[in-house]
């Protein structure tokens, strides 16, 4: 299909490229103004754009399942740090709800100069197919896909396809999915990118990868035998090139915002040379106790230093040239370096590895008692290489190694393989063995946490003939609404544990409200401080996702005119100021940085009325974690943190000292268990009511109609969701 490309007007194109691959359509739409302006973009624009197209019973596996690929409006400018961010959305095959990801590289960027605010893939193709976005001569072409099952060598066909058609490689973006992703309902989408001043083989220029990892979407990808969506663009040119309502002023902003970067990122977390990895140090402090080892079992390791941040940023990372994941970034925290493969198709191989981000360190490291950073970054690379996410991955395998301490598996389960804390080995065969789906347990891993929790326990009752142990199970399968736990050890965070419960509507992750490290460090110190935290923090996480805006350049660089604030200084609002400065310029508005995040309610609202036409008068019961999320779910647990423990207890049940130590241990951890899932529950209650949702957590009809969310929603909608609202306040 030829088109016509628009030039950008206040950061939007106005268009939207809809792509049926059932009937090999392609049509070009315009984004209705009244949409744009009540969504904005990114995750906004993208939920709404799935809720349009789906029914209630519709499946990620079914050819109605939209992926949505969505930047914002404030994504792909250069002049400002951190634009990089594009939003994936559909259906997910972990959690049959919306699964949303974000993730960096340039393509965002790249789909917004080809023309569209958005791209929407329905249907299934009958046979693997890319789709090219060609913004250098208006055409959008389905075309048969390079023969290559693993990524790697999915990128080296594309690119050898795409230079060889005369294109230079910095035209070019792309995203694609490996056989993982087929073969697990955790799939990744990668995005390739050109960075030219790595060096690499003896000369500069490499392309190098980010993921939108969580929920499933390279499985959704792939279904629909898409393997990979290239975009061909140019950068916009001209005084105003991305069509802002004052340039001068959007670019202002983009300098002070740069400026606080620079000078604030080297004194602290250094996430320019440590990438996030940095943050394993802090989480591990013995006061802490928030890095997840050995399954979240404990919170802090001694060996843990062998994996922070500084070793990798001393021995591991290659800092020559540009680590910035979008040009213009002066955090520069894409991190990466080269391993040599010891296992694989590609034993014996140097590669370029892009991380590892934290999450991926915790989860193959700590999470798993592995402590050698080698292993880490071999483990990311195969993980990227055949479409997995890594952290839905590291999370199932750390489950599995707690089985088997604990006798609930055994090596014939897994067909002679025991899958042990620290073992290092195991752990990359049992990589291969998901990718490859060569075991049983490796099919069972692949389907996600829930249907492994049912099938070990068919395995341990028909072995033992002893009672069902799924109770147990729970407790520590770390997951919530079927997602796997982000790399965090909430016990001494009650604010996180509320933000894996419900704030977070996607399932357990941390993209909603990472709330850890400021409650950590005293932001929260009250119960009515944590409850606020559950609305204010999702407003600004979930809004920059709207934008098209990274986090990492407010979240993690702290301007010190913050420390003045007469609010809460930890939402660094000096910084939020700049962040009001950049949107008011782009957007030709006049708001508070309070006023343009208060808008996010209105999709965090919309992703909660889906959730609800899925689970119904459940909804409410979703929201919940595992007990080893909450605190130990053992004596042993309770007394290897008992100082903590005794006098959490004795907080939360009015108790002297003295008379906790007159307690036996078991029932102290009982009565300590007790207590603390009444406080979170009490949590979870003040979170709905300041939403204004039922006690069951159903968005009601007035709170629907006030934020003006009413009227776009289905007739069917409509009456499902009052009746869900009298059924919840009846009861």
């Amino acid at each position: 299909m030829l088109y016509e490309k628009k030039n950008l007007d206040h950061g939007y194109t106005n268009q939207i490229l809809s792509i049926d691959l059932g009937s090999d359509s392609i049509l070009e739409a315009t984004l209705d103004p009244a949409v744009r302006d009540y969504f904005l973009g990114g995750r906004g624009l993208g939920l709404y754009l799935l809720y349009r197209r789906i029914g209630t019973a519709t499946l990620a596996t079914d050819p109605e399942n939209t992926l949505i690929l969505s930047p914002g409006p404030l994504g792909g400018i250069p002049q400002f740090p951190g634009t990089a961010k594009c939003m994936a959305i559909a259906l997910s095959p972990l959690t049959g709800i919306p699964g949303v990801s974000n993730f960096g590289g340039h393509f965002g960027a790249y789909l917004k100069y080809a023309g569209f605010d958005a791209l929407e893939i329905s249907g299934k193709a009958d046979r693997d197919v890319m789709i090219v976005i060609n913004g250098l001569t208006g055409e959008i072409t389905i075309e048969p896909a390079p023969a290559a099952e693993q990524v790697f060598a999915l990128e080296h066909e594309l690119i050898k396809d795409f230079t060889g058609r005369g294109y230079e490689r910095k035209e070019m973006v792309f995203l694609t999915t490996g056989i993982g992703a087929a073969r697990t309902r955790y799939g990744c989408i990668n995005s390739h990118y050109y960075e030219p001043t790595k060096p690499a083989d003896g000369s500069r220029g490499l392309f190098r990868v980010k993921q939108a990892g969580r929920t499933g979407l390279g499985t959704v990808m792939i279904d629909k035998r898409v393997r990979a969506v290239v975009v061909l663009a140019h950068y916009p040119k001209g005084d105003n090139p991305y069509g802002a309502a004052d340039w001068d002023k959007a670019r202002q902003a983009g300098q002070k915002l740069n400026h606080v970067v620079r000078e604030v990122d080297p004194k602290f977390l250094k996430m320019g040379t440590q990438g996030s990895a940095g943050l394993i140090s802090f989480m591990n402090m013995d006061n802490y106790q928030s890095l997840p080892v050995r399954n979240y079992q404990a919170g802090s390791d001694p060996e843990a230093p062998k994996i922070c941040g500084s070793h990798y940023a001393e021995s591991l990372f290659d800092h020559r040239g540009n680590d910035g994941c979008f040009p213009g970034c002066s955090l520069r925290c894409t991190k990466g370096g080269w391993t040599t493969l010891q296992t694989g198709l590609e034993k014996g191989r140097k590669v370029w590895v892009d991380g590892p981000e934290y999450e991926t360190a915790a989860g193959f490291g700590s999470n798993l008692g592995i402590f050698r950073p080698e292993f880490i970054m071999e483990a990311n690379w195969h993980c990227d290489d055949y479409g997995i996410d890594t952290i839905t991955l590291a999370v199932i395998m750390a489950f599995i190694m707690e089985c088997f301490q604990r006798g609930y598996l055994t090596r014939d389960d897994a067909e002679g393989l025991e899958l042990a804390f620290g073992d290092d080995a195991a752990a990359l065969t049992f990589i291969h063995q998901v990718g490859r789906q060569e075991t049983e347990l490796a099919r069972q891993a692949a389907h996600g946490m829930t249907g492994l929790i049912d099938w070990v326990a068919r395995r341990w009752t028909g072995r033992t003939g002893g009672p069902d142990p799924r109770p147990e199970l729970a407790h520590f399968a770390m997951q919530t609404k079927g997602l796997p736990f982000s790399l965090y050890r909430t016990h001494r965070s009650l604010s996180m544990q509320g933000s894996y419960a419900a704030a977070s509507d996607i399932g357990a992750h941390h993209a909603a409200a990472w709330l850890i490290k400021v409650d950590l460090l005293g932001a929260f110190p009250d119960f009515q401080s944590k409850a606020k935290a559950l609305i204010t923090y999702p407003r600004v996480r979930l809004g920059n996702d709207n934008l098209g805006l990274c986090k990492l350049p407010w979240v993690d660089v702290f301007n010190p005119d913050s420390d003045s604030s007469k609010t809460d200084k930890y939402i660094n609002p000096a910084s939020q100021e700049i962040y009001a400065d950049f949107f008011n310029a782009m957007l030709g508005t006049d708001l508070t940085w309070e006023q343009i995040f208060e808008r996010t309610d209105r999709d965090i609202n919309l992703q909660r009325v889906m959730n609800a036409l899925y689970f119904g008068h459940r909804t409410g019961t979703q929201d919940w974690i595992p007990d080893r999320a909450i605190g130990p779910t053992d004596d042993a647990l309770y007394e290897s943190e008992a100082a903590y423990s005794d006098a959490d207890l004795g907080r939360l049940a009015g108790l002297t000292q003295h008379e906790v130590n007159a307690i036996p241990v078991a029932e102290r951890r009982l009565r300590l268990m007790t207590a603390r899932k009444a406080e979170l529950t009490k949590l979870i209650q003040a979170y709905y009511a300041e939403r204004g949702w039922t006690e069951s957590g159903i968005p009601r009809p007035v709170v629907l109609k006030e934020l003006g969310l009413w009227e776009f929603l289905k007739d069917d909608t409509r009456t499902r969701i009052s009746a869900l609202v009298t059924e919840s306040e009846r009861n």
